[in-house]
Formats: structure tokens, sequence, C-alpha cells
């Protein structure tokens, strides 16, 4: 069981945006930008294009869910998605609330936020998740 399953399955704490039975929303712990969210999908997949057609479009339509909170919970103007990350050997979606895209540099410092920071964003977007 990789890392993010085990996040996924409450064996390691994280601060948790959204769930559901296929797909489970989180905060990035080194955020480039306050609200940064990470979504996995529950199932093991290396690859996001390994997915099958049907559990690509769910994974999406659940990312559009987060994605809607998010901007709402931290009014910008798009939140950015980004699919990157060869250092987890498990599928995820970066969403990034942005107002430039300055603010999707993933090569810039990461900002640092307190534990009560992380649980008042994680408790925002869980609001505004429909």
């Amino acid at each position: 069981m990789d890392i993010f399953s085990k996040i996924a399955a409450g064996e390691i704490p994280s601060y948790k945006c959204a769930e559901n039975e296929q797909f489970y929303a989180f905060l990035d712990i080194n955020p480039v930008a306050r609200g940064h969210v990470l979504v996995i999908p529950r199932r093991e997949v290396d690859y996001i294009f390994d997915m099958d057609d049907q559990e690509l479009a769910a994974f999406q339509l659940f990312a559009k869910r987060v994605a809607t909170a998010l901007k709402k919970a931290f009014p910008c103007k798009k939140v950015a998605q980004v699919v990157l990350g060869l250092e987890v050997p498990h599928a995820h979606i970066h969403l990034i609330p942005m107002n430039s895209e300055a603010d999707v540099d993933f090569r810039r410092e990461k900002i640092s936020l307190t534990e009560e920071e992380f649980k008042e964003i994680a408790e925002k977007i869980q609001k505004e998740f429909v």
C-alpha cells in the first residue's frame, strides 16, 4: 500500500477536504499556495491515463466538485489543475487557487502553514463541498 492509499484509508493523518467511495481530496503538506489540494483515486493506480475511461471521467468530475468548493472557500480567478508528480506512484491531481500563473510555480519555495492554518483551510473547503 502506497502513502496516498494509507492517507485515504486513514492510516496516515491528513487534512481532508472531500471524499466519496472512489476518491479522496486532502491538503498538500508542502503547498505552493493556501488551499493547495491533492485529489486521488482510492484505487492504487500509478498513471492517470492507466485509468479506464469511466473511472477517469468520474475522477475529473470529483475534482471539478472539489475545485468549485475551493474557489468558493478561496476566491481566485481560476483553480489550476496540474497533473504531475513522479515522487509518489499514485495518480493525483493538484488543485491550486490562482490569480496568476506564478501561483502555480512548483519550483518556488513552498509556503509554511501551522497545524491550525491547515485545519482552518480544510474546514473552509469541506463546508463548501456539495
